[in-house]
């Protein structure tokens, strides 16, 4: 599978402003609500979400009809700012599909995986005993 260099550049470029937007709006969000929790990580992957669906309700679904607008919002900037929103995205779409064992069996597998993930990269670099 061959990407087009222009897509690759358009990802890019979505994906730097996307991780900057991450750090401003988390940091002026835990400035004000403050740290003990992660309100800015919070307020981030949900305001992803609701911009995924804004751009998939917009845009239609990644296809050619959509050009350069799909990869520079949805998988570039969204992308950068925030990896929820493609989850709550997927998950949406299968249970559009009235796919919804599919949908549940997802998120408790995106879930349970990446805690576990987790767990096991603190483990390797030794931050679990």
């Amino acid at each position: 599978m061959s990407i087009d260099p222009l897509v690759l550049l358009v990802v890019a470029g979505g994906g730097g402003l996307g991780g900057m937007a991450r750090l401003a709006v988390g940091n002026l969000v835990a400035r004000y609500l403050g740290a003990g929790l992660p309100w800015g990580t919070l307020v981030v992957n949900l305001s992803g979400a609701l911009l995924m669906g804004l751009a998939a309700g917009m845009l239609g679904l990644s296809g050619p009809e959509t050009g350069l607008t799909w990869p520079l919002l949805a998988i570039g900037l969204l992308g950068g700012y925030t990896t929820v929103s493609t989850f709550s995205l997927q998950t949406l779409t299968l249970w559009q599909q009235r796919r919804k064992a599919a949908a549940l069996g997802y998120v408790a597998l995106t879930l349970g995986a990446g805690v576990a993930a987790l767990a096991v990269g603190a483990w390797l670099a030794g931050g679990l005993p």
